[in-house]
C-alpha cells in the first residue's frame, strides 16, 4: 500500500513541474511562469538606434572625456571575450571623464532579442547602440586610421586630438594600457 500511495504522489509531483507548453481547455498553448518572465524582461530593454552622422559626431568629439568606442556583434567569439574585461574598466572608471559606447552594426535581426537580452545581462544597457551599416556611405571608413569595416571587434579611442585603435580582441592588460596612456 505504501508503494502504491508513494508512486503516487511521486507521479502528481512530476506532472505538477513540468515545463512544457501545455494546452488549456481551448487548446491553445500556454507557457510556465519562468518563460513570460524571461520574455518580460529582455522586453523591457530598449537600445537606441542612431544615425551613421550622430556616430561619426560622436566619434569625433574633441574634448577633455576618453570616448571608448567598440564595434561588436553578439555572435563574434572573440568580441564576446573581452566584454569582461571593458565592464571591469565601466566599474573601475565610473565618476571619471571616461564614456564606453559598445556599437552592433551587422546583425540588425539580433535587435529585437538578442542584443536587448545581452545587454540587459551584461548590465550595458545605457552603452549600447544600434547603427545599421547598409546605411554607411562612403566617408564613413575616413573617420578611421586603419580600419575599413573589414572585420570586428573594433575600438576606437579618443581624447582630444589623440587617437588609438585596435582591430581584433583586447586582452584586459591591453586595453588598460591603451586607456592609463590615453588618460595621462
Amino acid at each position: 500500500m505504501k508503494k502504491i500511495i508513494l508512486s503516487t504522489l511521486v507521479v502528481f509531483s512530476l506532472a505538477s513541474c513540468k515545463k512544457e507548453s501545455q494546452k488549456n481547455e481551448e487548446g491553445v498553448a500556454t507557457k510556465d511562469s519562468t518563460t513570460i518572465l524571461n520574455k518580460t524582461e529582455t522586453a523591457k530593454v530598449e537600445l537606441k538606434e542612431i544615425s551613421q552622422q550622430n556616430l561619426v559626431e560622436n566619434l569625433s568629439k574633441k574634448n577633455d572625456t576618453l570616448y571608448v568606442t567598440n564595434f561588436f556583434a553578439t555572435w563574434c567569439g572573440p568580441c564576446m571575450m573581452e566584454i569582461p574585461h571593458f565592464k571591469k574598466k565601466i566599474e573601475e572608471l565610473k565618476g571619471k571623464p571616461v564614456k564606453f559606447t559598445f556599437v552592433d552594426i551587422l546583425d540588425k535581426a539580433a535587435w529585437k532579442d538578442k542584443v536587448p537580452a545581452f545587454a540587459k545581462e551584461n548590465n550595458l544597457e545605457n552603452h549600447i547602440v544600434l547603427v545599421d551599416e547598409s546605411k554607411f556611405d562612403d566617408t564613413f571608413f575616413g573617420n578611421f586610421k586603419t580600419w575599413k569595416g573589414n572585420g570586428i571587434p573594433f575600438t576606437h579611442f579618443r581624447k582630444g586630438d589623440k587617437t588609438e585603435e585596435v582591430e581584433g580582441s583586447m586582452s584586459e592588460e591591453m586595453l588598460n594600457e591603451k586607456i592609463n596612456s590615453l588618460l595621462k
